[in-house]
Order: structure tokens, then sequence, then C-alpha cells
């Protein structure tokens, strides 16, 4: 490896150990050809200006700008159709102004200074030379039937060519240097700089910080999803240390709840449920283990890169270990029909919804489109869409019909040795004993048979009905039916290692991967051309590595994809999940679409931003760097507390440059920055500047998720089980509820109250019958992969609050922990209910209406004091100030 590294910072060069630090400067572009000189008068007009704008201006213009700032709905509110709208501008104000390019935001967005304009790629410098001269000359323009511009028309969808390849998320990511602003002690960390970077450049300030009882109260249920405890809050408000918030943060990374939590996240995107849906909404045998390692993964912090790998491929790596088995039940966790009319269109719904769902989940792409013809957004034609396809067409079908059949396309032994001979071992016996006693029956059965029916004995199915038809001459009823009972025992006991022993839902492959070809409409009945296996060909990708896996039962194709998808050669995957991460902590992403990054998808409020967490979230920790310098001593560089260090000895130097695909390292980052901290109170200039807030000002506020009420109200009330891991739990679910599936109450089991305190992430997801407050309060959709939440209000959910059973019993729980706590002080009662709710201390006048609430009650009313505190303590459960995070 090279002994000297070489950072472009935008700092003078500095020599640390024998390693330069250096700046790196672009030249001015020179003028085009055809362009006036700079020593040209500080205005054009007449022809001579006419002239240079059609030849020169007009075409860049409709080229590269017209497409989006045109039109009923231009991006920005800008249209760039006229010279007036032009001057005019958008909701950022005027796009230029005539002989000041310097200040002139076409100028500076072209640069890529603060915006990027065009999306798909910076302009040639020549052609930015055009347009700053333009500006500086005055802008000329023709008048007359000339004096509009038109974008270029383009028909038909898109296609992959140099042009298309341009487009900003099909750009290599590449780590820009951290902006320099005014504010320079706002900035705790790099993320700061890029965000007030661009509110400086609008004239806009950030929040300030707001108070620590909001700030610990946003990251509890942010990285864990339930409310800190009142000790919690009164610890964090008491210690006066620097890096108090830093001990919170890190205190809640290293919480068992914070994979619970974000593990939920993923569960959403990977349209995790544990039926099939359709009529019968059978049950998938063991998706909880599939749960279960996303849980676990998260609170391992493994590298994103390794996480995507064992999903898609873990199967095919070696050594072939139980939890990456149980990693490819991403394969199983999509709706199945059973009994499909067309069982070969069944079969290709089946692998669209692998890789469309598979596209948008770790690439931004809705790749599903171009399953009929070529994508009409994107450039993505039909044979991409199937040579993509490809990698996943060795996959078996989740199952035939049969439970049966599930078991033998799905269901793989993830047992010890050790477990599977101590089974064997226990089993052996009793399969001896039951075959002696069916051979005892079978002897008295065997010379009675007809020819017909010694041929018909051959099928071990068909002998019960042989058997039936002895009776009363060679077996009593009795004997009938114990013979059943042992024909019954000895199928379970040579299924029992399926059942008895640990299993996986699992993928597995065919012998040989199905020939793909492109279908014509998308029609599995008409074939096109035959196509291999190949990755989305506007990216400029390798071709596909593809070896079969040692172990020969599986292709290797699906490594090669999810080597291709994991690597930092992609564009996409590490933009994707740096942005899910964002959209997770704020409520949006830098890319509102989180899972379209293409061209119908939001553009980026803050590109740079993105591509520095991309590239750092990527970004081996560790590199080793050979010194060349022998002897010199140690030393140590940190710049802009974004933990890039460089440390220097005799054996060489360790230069950590990125996070290693890991996610706490990202959050932590996030977390500790000031825009992560900000107040979300109003400030009515930035309000009319910027109202949906993308410059990121403030701190938006949110609803709590479906699954942080029911776990908040159960953390409120003391009687939250903590227990992790396992089969899933039914909640008790109203009868008439249960009545509106196609088979009402049907594999809905029935748990314990203790199990049924456990958290949301635990419960059940049965496809056909949703928990009805994770339905109220907008839970996943569980058919497709579901990137954003919705965040709605309507009557049910007050409903519910107010009047369900389950809310009206956990206020109960609440009352009586409020008299074991609180003793019977009414008002000592009321202030502990509005701490664990609210999760701050309660004002006088807040306590007092308390006590005023529950005297009314049973002094109008007629409670006992009992039905009045818990009254209340519905009430403390529909305050707006527990659902809502400010």
């Amino acid at each position: 490896m090279n002994s000297r590294v070489v950072l472009a910072t935008g700092l003078t060069s500095v020599l640390v150990g024998g390693i330069t630090l250096a700046a790196v400067a672009k030249p001015d572009p020179a003028p085009a050809a055809g362009v006036p000189k700079a020593g040209a008068a500080s205005a054009l007009s007449g022809p001579e200006g006419e002239k240079f704008f059609a030849e020169q201006v007009r075409p860049l213009l409709e080229q590269k700008c017209v497409s989006c700032h045109s039109g009923e709905k231009p991006q920005g509110d800008l249209r760039l159709t006229t010279r007036a709208a032009l001057l005019k501008g958008g909701v950022s104000g005027p796009a230029a102004i005539a002989g000041q390019p310097g200040k002139s935001l076409l100028i500076s967005a072209i640069n890529f200074q603060g915006r990027r304009m065009p999306p798909q790629g910076q302009m040639a410098p020549k052609d930015i030379a055009t347009l700053t001269r333009w500006v500086a000359l005055g802008m000329p323009w023709p008048a007359g039937e000339h004096a509009s511009l038109e974008p270029k028309a383009e028909h038909g969808p898109p296609q992959v060519n140099e042009k298309t390849k341009q487009f900003w998320s099909f750009q290599p990511v590449r780590r820009p240097a951290v902006p320099a602003v005014k504010m320079k002690a706002w900035v705790r960390n790099p993320i700061d700089a890029f965000v007030l970077k661009r509110l400086e450049s609008e004239g806009l300030k950030p929040n300030p910080t707001a108070s620590r009882a909001t700030l610990i109260r946003r990251a509890y249920y942010d990285m864990l999803g339930l409310p800190p405890t009142p000790e919690e809050v009164q610890a964090f408000l008491n210690d006066k240390s620097p890096n108090a918030w830093e001990k919170v943060v890190d205190r809640l990374l290293a919480s068992p709840q914070y994979g619970e939590k974000w593990g939920r996240h993923w569960l959403d995107l990977v349209r995790f449920a544990e039926s099939n849906s359709y009529e019968r909404d059978g049950t998938k045998p063991n998706a909880w283990r599939y749960r279960d390692y996303v849980i676990r993964s998260f609170n391992e912090d493994k590298p994103y890169d390794q996480f995507v790998t064992e999903q898609l491929a873990g199967d095919e790596l070696s050594p072939r270990t139980p939890e990456r088995l149980i990693a490819t039940g991403y394969y199983r966790l999509g709706i199945w029909d059973d009994e499909p009319a067309d069982p070969l269109l069944a079969l290709y719904d089946d692998l669209d919804d692998i890789a469309n769902t598979t596209g948008q989940t770790f690439l931004g792409m809705t790749i599903g489109c171009a399953r009929c013809h070529d994508h009409k957004i994107d450039p993505m034609p039909q044979k991409d869409y199937y040579r993509f396809l490809a990698f996943f067409s060795g996959v078996r079908r989740y199952g035939v019909r049969s439970h049966e059949s599930v078991e033998a396309a799905s269901l793989r032994s993830i047992a010890t040795e050790e477990e599977k001979r101590m089974h064997r071992e226990r089993v052996a016996p009793l399969l001896a004993e039951n075959a002696r006693k069916i051979q005892a029956v079978e002897d008295r059965l065997l010379p009675d048979l007809t020819p017909v029916e010694k041929e018909e004995w051959r099928n071990p199915f068909a002998r019960f009905d042989i058997a039936a038809k002895r009776v009363p001459k060679l077996l009593s009823r009795r004997d009938l039916g114990d013979y059943r009972r042992l024909l019954e025992e000895r199928r379970r006991l040579q299924r029992s290692e399926m059942t008895d022993l640990p299993m996986a839902l699992c993928v597995t492959e065919e012998r040989q991967p199905r020939e793909t070809f492109v279908l014509l409409r998308g029609n599995p009945h008409a074939k096109g051309d035959p196509v291999e296996p190949g990755f989305l060909s506007v990216l400029t990708p390798p071709q596909p590595r593809v070896v079969p896996a040692a172990h020969g039962d599986t292709s290797g194709r699906r490594l090669a994809l999810a080597q291709w998808i994991a690597s930092r050669e992609n564009p996409l995957t590490s933009r994707v999940m740096v942005n899910r991460v964002w959209h997770y902590h704020f409520g949006r992403g830098l890319v509102k679409s989180t899972s379209n990054f293409g061209f119908q998808g939001d553009k980026p409020t803050h590109p740079e931003l993105l591509d520095w967490l991309a590239d750092r979230f990527s970004s081996p920790a560790t590199v080793s760097v050979a010194s060349n310098r022998a002897g010199q001593g140690k030393g140590q560089l940190t710049i802009d507390n974004s933990q890039l260090s460089i440390v220097n000895s005799r054996s060489g130097a360790e230069f950590k440059t990125g996070f290693g695909w890991r996610l706490k390292p990202l959050h932590r980052l996030i977390l500790l920055s000031n825009t992560y901290k900000m107040s979300s109170q109003a400030q009515p200039a930035a309000l009319k500047k910027d109202p949906e807030n993308d410059l990121l000002w403030r701190f938006d506020m949110r609803r709590l998720q479906a699954e942080e009420v029911r776990d908040a109200i159960l953390a409120v009330n003391g009687s939250l089980n903590p227990k992790m891991w396992g089969p899933s739990f039914y909640p008790d679910i109203p009868a008439d509820v249960l009545a509106g599936q196609s088979r009402p109450g049907e594999n809905w089991g029935k748990s314990s109250p203790e199990e049924q305190r456990r958290r949301s992430v635990y419960i059940f997801v049965k496809r056909s019958l949703m928990t009805p407050i994770i339905a109220s309060f907008d839970g996943p959709e569980t058919d497709f992969t579901c990137p954003n939440r919705f965040s709605t209000t309507q009557p049910t959910q007050a409903l519910g609050m107010l009047n369900s059973e389950w809310t009206n019993e956990q206020a109960h729980v609440l009352a009586e922990y409020l008299r074991k706590h609180a003793g019977d002080d009414t008002a000592a009662q009321v202030k502990l209910a509005l701490w664990r709710v609210t999760q701050r201390e309660p004002t006088p006048k807040e306590i007092e209406r308390g006590v005023n609430l529950i005297r009314d009650l049973q002094k109008e009313d007629g409670k006992k004091p009992e039905e009045a505190l818990q009254a209340f303590c519905v009430v403390a459960l529909n305050l707006n100030e527990f659902l809502y995070l400010d």
C-alpha cells in the first residue's frame, strides 16, 4: 500500500508522521469557442446578443434545464422558459441577476455549490463558462416568437445511454469536502456543516437546541421505541458533565431494545409476516426465527454488507451455518397462493415479488415496473428486468399445495449433530415398537388380499382402506381404530425430526436454474429471447461472476448478485441505506422517496451530505498504511470531531476512514449532531420561506408509531414484559374482529397474559388479522415492501384509545401502579402518572387539573375512588403529549 495518503480537504497541506494531508484546487475552466471573452463589454444586446443566445445558450437551457423547470408545476416553482420568469425565480428567489453571475443561483447550482443542477450530472466546464458569461453580459434574450423556450421532446421510455448514466444516483459515491460556514460554533460534526451551509445560503438560521427533557424522550423513542423512566430523565437533567448527552447516546446504542426498534424498521421493508395471505392465510412455520435474526444483527452491529449478503445468499456462503440459513428466510416472507389457477403465472408472480422487493429495498429502484415492458420512467429495458430475475431463477417455490410440500421446499434442519444423534436414539425404539404392532395387524390381513389388493397394498396410504374392508371378518372396529392410530403414530415419528428439532424457514433451489426468457407483456406463456443473469446496465456494472456453491446444491447466482449489491462500487446501496437511517431519525429522508432513487423519485435536499455519509458508511473502518519515515514517534490527528484519525508508529500507520458498513457509528454521528438536537418550534420567517422544512432548520414533530403506542402504554403502567426471542405471541382480539376473517379465528392461538405483555415486535403477524391497535395507528403493509408508514388521523384511533377493552385494562393496571407507588394521596398519584406519561415533571397547574378531574368524577358521577383514578389514567394515556414527540 502507498505510504502517502492524500486527502482533498480544502485545508493547507499538513504533514503528520510522514503522511501528507493536502488540498486540491481545480483550475477555472477556459471559455468555450465562440463565447465572448472576459474583456468584452459588460452588456451584450441586439443581433450579436441574440445570436450568442440562440447558438450557445438556448441549446443548453433546453437540453439541461427546461424539462424540469417548465409546465404547470415546475420544480421549485421555477420556470426557465422566459427571461422574465428566470429573473422572477421560484421559492428560493431570483434564479439569476443580470450582470452578476457571482450572485446568481443558476450559476452556483451548475457549479454544484449548494444545489446541484442538473441532477443528471454536472455540465461540462465549457457549458458552465457559457452560462456564466451569458449572465455576466446581461442575459441577452430574443423578443417575439422566439422569446419562450420549450423542453426537447423525448419519445418513449428513457434509454440507457451516456446521458441517462449521468443521473445523480447512478454516479459513484464520492466524499465531498466538509463546507466552511459562518456560524462555526454551531457545528458539532460534519453533518451540521452541510446543513448549516444550505441554511446560510438561504438566509436562515437553525433552531435552538431542544430542552434536555425533550431530547432524552426523543432519543429513547427514536432508538428504543420506549419512553425513558422518570429516574432516567432526572439523572440526565442532573448530569452537568460536558459528555452527558454522549453517555445517553452510547447507553441507548448498547441497549438490547435497540435491535427490537430498528429491526422493526427492516421488517417493514422486507414485508415480514408469518402467514401466506389469500383465503386460507396459512401459517409460515418458524418465520419468527428470521425476525430474531434481524434483531440480533442490529444489536450486534453486523456490517450491512454482510447483512445483505446473508439474506440474499447465506446458504451459498461457506460454512453454511444455522444463522445464514435463517437469514435466507427473506425469500419466504411474501404472500403465497397455495391453489393458483395458473401455476406458471403464480411462479413468476413469486419471482417478481422477490425481484421487486430486492430492487426497492437494497437498491432503491422500482425494478418491477419493467416486467411487462421497458420501464416508462427509468432507463431500464425489459431485458434488464429478466436478467435481474435470472439470479433467482433457481429458487424453488415456497410450496405446491400441502404443508408437506412446504416442509420439503422451505424448511431445513438447523439442529446440531449432537441434537440429531440424541433424537435418533430416542425415536428409534419407538419406531421399532410401532413397526412391530403394525406388522402384527398386517400379518392377519395379507393372506386375505386379492391380487388387485396386493398391488394396491404397495401404496402405504391405501392400506387403511383395504383393512377397513376386513371388518368384522378379520378385524373388530376397535382393532381398526388401533390400526389407524398406529399408522398416524408412525407418520408422526417419521416426521418428528421436522417437528421436534429446530428447523429454519429458508430458501432452497432446483437442481438446475430454470432457463430465463424475456416474457412478452410479462406473460410466462409467451417467451421471447433467452437471457443470462446480469446487473442493471445503466450502472455500467461488471459481468456477474457466478461460481456454483461448494456443497453443490445451489448455482451461486444469488451470491454473485449479493456481492455486487454489497459492493462499494455499487453507487446505490450505501446511499439508499444511509438515507433510510436518516429517514427513520428525522421523519423524512434526504431523498424523500426512500425506495425510489430513479428519475421520478425525489432529488436529494442535501446531495453533498448524502454522499459524505454514504462514503463514510461504506468506507473501511481501518486501513493500514506503511510508514515512509522510520523511527517517527506516535501522533494523532482529529478533524471536525468526525473520528478521522491517523496514528503513526515504527511499524506503520492506522488510517481510520469510515464505519465499515456499521450502523451504530452512523447513529452516533447523527444523534451527536446539533442538527438532531434542534427544537421543533416554529420560526415565522423560516416557515414562510421553507414551510416543509426541506432545509432542516428545525426538528419535525412526529406521532408515535403503532408499536410505540402499545409498548409505551405497557411501559408506563409498569407491566411490560422484556422477554426477547422465540415464537410470537397472540394478543386477545375481540370476537367481532375475528369474525371478519374468511375463516374466523383460524390459526389464531391463545397466549398467556404474561406473554401478551411482550413488545409489539413479537406479535404474531397474520396478514388477514392485524391487531386492532396496530391497525388503527397505521401499522405496516405486509403484502409489499413498506418503506414509509402513513400517519393518519381517524376516529377509530380516539375511539379505541378511549373505549377499547384493552386500553381500559391497561389504565386499570396503571391505576394499581399509582396506588402502589404513590399511596392514597391523589396529588401524588396524578403527579406520578403525568411524569410517566409525558417523561417530564408536571406543573402545579397540571397536577391541580388532574386532582379536580378525579374529585369531580367521584362527586358528580358517583364513581368510587379507584374507578375515578382509572378514568383519569384513560385520559392521561390520551394526552397529545403522550402520543406526539416534540
